[in-house]
């Protein structure tokens, strides 16, 4: 007995461990994602200082990059911008090399068809549905979904005196890394027509039971129409209609 007790103890403790192990690469991953995004908006400052306008329809693209390498200002700032943009492509390749990685843990067994099935929600990617697994962990720690939204700070304060209710900005309480994950996957809703299914999202569904792309189907579609009919009909705040889905997809999830 006191043998298969510390053979389930050394299991927790490995579990645990490699639990905390991947929690740590995933947030270093977009610890380099904001240092990328601050690059980025150097150089954009940079050519806006010195009057240099790039004419076409979006920035970083392959055309934005390429003209941004043939801009020659003069003496001190070609030196300055060359810097800039070395910094810009040195993050980038490291993000590129970092997600692949991501790839790799996600395919391990004990993480692979959680991630398959839950890759199968509109702007939820491998990087996004590993980080919700290895900073939740066991879900079933959460009674229900009613009480998961609340730990990731997703519902609205209050404010009550006698019979008034006064309901206040999200409480941005517990987990604020995976509440901000979330709120960047809720954006994808707020583009496409209802029911409509990428060919990205489609190959992401692949491989999964009809019972579990028919649930995320239904999810996306009630998601998406909640966004549409929350700023369209209501004049809600773009802000505020994202905050409710990404409060939804998490209780989905």
């Amino acid at each position: 007995m006191q043998k298969n007790h510390r053979n389930n103890y050394g299991k927790i403790k490995y579990y645990y461990k490699n639990r905390q192990e991947r929690k740590e690469f995933l947030r270093m991953r977009d610890d380099h994602k904001l240092a990328l995004k601050k690059i980025k908006q150097q150089i954009l400052a940079f050519c806006l200082r010195h009057n240099c306008r790039y004419d076409g329809n979006s920035h970083w693209t392959a055309a934005h990059l390429r003209w941004l390498k043939s801009l020659q200002p003069e003496d001190l700032y070609k030196e300055i911008l060359d810097e800039y943009l070395l910094t810009y492509t040195t993050l980038s390749d490291k993000l590129e090399r970092l997600d692949k990685r991501i790839e790799e843990l996600a395919s391990k067994d004990e993480y692979k068809e959680s991630v398959k099935k839950l890759c199968c929600f509109i702007g939820v990617k491998t990087h996004t549905t590993l980080s919700v697994l290895v900073e939740m962990g066991d879900f079933n720690r959460f009674a229900s979904v009613k009480n998961f939204a609340p730990y990731l700070g997703l519902v609205p304060g209050e404010n009550t005196s006698s019979d008034d209710r006064n309901l206040l900005e999200i409480t941005k309480a517990g987990n604020r890394h995976v509440r901000l994950l979330l709120t960047e996957a809720a954006q994808s809703y707020a583009r496409g027509q209802i029911g409509y299914k990428s060919k990205d999202l489609k190959s992401r569904q692949s491989g999964n039971s009809a019972q579990v792309i028919g649930y995320a189907d239904k999810a996306n579609e009630r998601l998406r129409r909640r966004y549409y009919k929350m700023v369209l009909g209501q004049s809600k705040k773009h802000n505020v209609a994202k905050v409710a889905v990404a409060r939804e997809l998490a209780c989905f999830m």
